[in-house]
């Protein structure tokens, strides 16, 4: 005592006659304490009421009192690395005790003496007793995150809000921890099971909710393809084209996700189902595809885009055979730099991608190409792919309705934006939770341009002819972008004959920079009405959209009106007027403390906002806000097992007994 100054003198009687009315009062007092002065607590020695099983004495301590046990110092096979030594036999404490008269609680003996050093004030935050992640940060964590926001975005809006990570209350680590342990919760009977069992609980809410799933004799969840009422009526209206692949494997299983993707009536990017496979065989894909057929009430695409993947090709070839098909040409250019390491060979290699010239000529071609380049082996690269020349070369697609699709590229652009959101760490859960994610943002994309093209029009000026301007009218405005640069390309080219038939009229043009380009437009015309046209370049049949020779012959023959044949209705908003759309997300439930918590907060954001304009209303709500906040009991043991975020809905139906028959998938060697 003599070695104390005045004021620890002070303190020191201000903290012993201080009395609390629990045990864990006093622990928040001490705890308050520590951090002023830069150390940590944590609860040590208690003594027990033999009687009444009630705790009547504990020892607060420094978190740095004691030493490490001699075991846990000689181990000489240490599977992890040690942890840093913090224990230093620091003597600080506080015991508290119980009075058995008034049943409060009296500081029984006070050390304040360290023997290390204490933390400054902007670091003493960042020591454990310190550090805690309250319920409403909780809930705003697990919101954010199923959101699709990385966990360091996380954290930086957190200090952002707060005023810094001296504000916040906890590390990156803490909230890593909890995220963690918060999924482990949820998927602890099997991630599997609990895919299954949600989209089970779908289906029964939705009848036009589909999934199936395959399994192994073990019982291993080995193939599994779903798609919601949205998508399929999606697919009702746009499935004419789809587009898949499966390069990436973005799951702890390292098992390829295959979305089923295609063009909606804005060229924006839509999909039709989901689906994930143990193994890339030609089995597994007709399952796939035939899965994906029954979904769709069995109608099949007119074309399909996919990668060079063998097995994949197998697969469309007997369960779509009717189909068209081509392979992405991105994969192909990729697949050029990989197996030609000739310039030369190279670049003539790649004109057979883009030539549109008749089959015969590209068969006389390609055989000089290779009696050129002295390629004799039956097993190169370049043999392999003339045996699939009719998927990629510009020759054999010649007429067939791909919309102007040439590569998978928006398929991919959805598994990237998975790939870069999730890691091969990632559970069936997450995926399903960042697939919908996924699926949410681009229904919220399409409704921004339903509404930009149902309350304006594209600008047309004043001079414009009337069949831009009504297909300014007809299409959406992203088409109409595509169809206007025809109407203005269509100055480009001269007629040079007119072939007078019966009910065919002929119309040869020719560009006006390059003679030899030479396109023929037939037009149908009976009693002076044009009821068909068709232009070689075919791209009226490829993409939908009429082509520049097509408006030159319109502009010749004086048309007013766009013919209702050049119109396609997929490229119209009236493409899904019989579908009402179903944009909103309803994969989650939320608790009735948790939906009144949403409101809440918005409101009380709203209110701080208008509040935090004038000191008099700040000091009241900020007053009104505290009396609240003083309210809340210690949710130390009482918050266990709570669900601080909305939560995956499980089939409560008794024919499901058999869930437990399907375990998580093995993981597929990489």
């Amino acid at each position: 005592m003599a070695d104390l100054s005045a004021e620890s003198l002070s303190e020191y009687y201000d903290i012993v006659r201080k009395m609390f009315g629990s045990e864990d009062e006093g622990f928040m007092f001490y705890n308050k304490y520590a951090l002023e002065k830069g150390f940590s607590v944590r609860r040590s020695y208690v003594e027990w009421d033999n009687a009444s099983q009630e705790i009547i004495l504990r020892k607060f301590v420094c978190s740095r009192e004691g030493f490490r046990e001699a075991k846990h110092m000689n181990r000489n096979e240490k599977k992890r690395k040690p942890r840093n030594i913090t224990r230093v036999g620091c003597p600080a404490k506080m015991v508290i005790a119980r009075d058995e008269e008034t049943r409060r609680w009296f500081v029984k003996d006070f050390v304040n003496e360290h023997n290390h050093p204490l933390a400054p004030e902007d670091l003493a935050c960042l020591l454990r007793s310190h550090r805690k992640i309250n319920d409403e940060q909780k809930a705003d964590i697990v919101e954010m995150e199923i959101s699709g926001m990385r966990k360091h975005q996380i954290m930086d809006i957190l200090e952002m809000q707060y005023g810094g990570y001296d504000k916040v209350g906890f590390s990156a680590r803490d909230m890593y921890n909890f995220c963690y342990r918060y999924k482990q919760e949820a998927i602890d009977g099997g991630e599997a099971q609990m895919v299954i069992s949600h989209l089970r609980v779908r289906q029964e809410r939705d009848p036009e909710f589909f999934f199936k799933y395959l399994i192994d004799r073990d019982g291993h969840l080995q193939g599994l393809f779903w798609c919601d009422s949205q998508s399929r009526l999606d697919y009702e209206a746009f499935g004419d084209v789809v587009i898949f692949d499966s390069t990436y494997r973005t799951n702890r299983y390292n098992l390829p996700f295959v979305p089923f993707v295609g063009l909606n009536h804005h060229r924006s990017t839509i999909i039709f189902g989901c689906g994930i496979i143990s193994h890339e065989t030609s089995e597994a894909y007709e399952w796939m595809l035939r899965t994906f057929s029954d979904a769709m009430a069995q109608k099949h695409p007119i074309s399909v885009v996919t990668d060079g993947d063998l097995a994949m090709q197998r697969a469309i070839r007997v369960v779509w055979s009717n189909s068209n098909h081509r392979l992405c040409v991105w994969h192909i250019e990729q697949n050029i730099v990989r197996n030609l390491h000739n310039d030369v060979i190279r670049e003539e290699f790649r004109t057979f991608l883009y030539d549109r010239c008749s089959i015969a000529e590209l068969e006389r071609k390609w055989l000089e190409f290779l009696e050129r380049n002295k390629v004799t082996s039956e097993e190169s690269w370049l043999h392999q792919m003339y045996q699939m020349r009719d998927l990629w070369c510009a020759a054999y697609q010649v007429g067939r309705c791909f919309l102007g699709l040439r590569s998978n590229q928006r398929s991919e652009s959805l598994n990237s934006y998975l790939h870069k959101n999730l890691d091969g760490k990632m559970t069936l859960v997450n995926m399903l939770q960042h697939y919908e994610h996924c699926l949410t943002r681009l229904r919220r994309k399409e409704a921004d341009l339903d509404i930009v093209a149902l309350q304006s029009v594209p600008f047309t000026e004043l001079a414009a002819s009337n069949i831009e301007k009504q297909a300014a009218q007809m299409f959406t405005p992203k088409v109409f972008e595509l169809v206007k640069f025809s109407i203005n390309a269509a100055r480009n080219y001269i007629l040079t004959e007119i072939l007078d038939g019966y009910d065919l009229v002929s119309y040869v043009l020719a560009s006006k920079d390059r003679r030899e380009a030479i396109f023929h437009v037939d037009c149908e015309v009976k009693d002076d009405y044009l009821y068909g046209i068709r232009c070689s370049c075919r791209k009226l049949e490829c993409n939908g959209t009429p082509c520049s020779h097509i408006f030159y012959v319109l502009s010749v023959q004086h048309a007013q009106q766009l013919p209702a044949f050049c119109v396609l209705n997929r490229w119209t908003m009236s493409a899904k007027c019989a579908f009402p759309p179903t944009r909103k997300n309803r994969m989650y439930d939320y608790s009735e403390s948790l939906e009144r918590y949403r409101e809440l907060r918005n409101l009380s954001h709203a209110a701080s906002f208008t509040a935090s304009q004038s000191y008099e209303s700040y000091k009241r709500l900020k007053r009104v806000l505290h009396e609240e906040g003083a309210t809340k009991e210690s949710a130390i043991f009482q918050n266990q097992g709570i669900r601080y975020g909305p939560v995956l809905p499980q089939s409560l139906n008794p024919e499901t007994g058999n869930l437990g028959k399907v375990l998580d998938p093995l993981r597929v060697a990489g």
